[in-house]
């Protein structure tokens, strides 16, 4: 079972360098964007076979970590 941590990938020459879901052409970003539109967990498994729920928490979880990254400002 893969962690929560290896399902976001990061590959400079697939969608820009944006984060993305397992190496798939699916960025975290546009996940993060339904969920705050108000399409539902559900739906968007529904419209992504290729995704996991575990797929969407790391999308979650990713999120997080970036809004708490603290930066030193010289």
């Amino acid at each position: 079972m893969m962690s929560l941590e290896t399902r976001i990938t990061h590959n400079p020459l697939q969608c820009g360098g944006k984060p993305c879901i397992r190496g798939m052409r699916i960025r975290v970003g546009d996940i993060l964007q339904m969920l705050g539109e108000g399409v539902t967990i559900d739906e968007i498994l529904q419209d992504f076979p290729d995704l996991e729920l575990q797929d969407i928490q790391a999308c979650l979880l990713y999120a997080a970590r970036r809004v708490n990254l603290e930066r030193l400002a010289a």
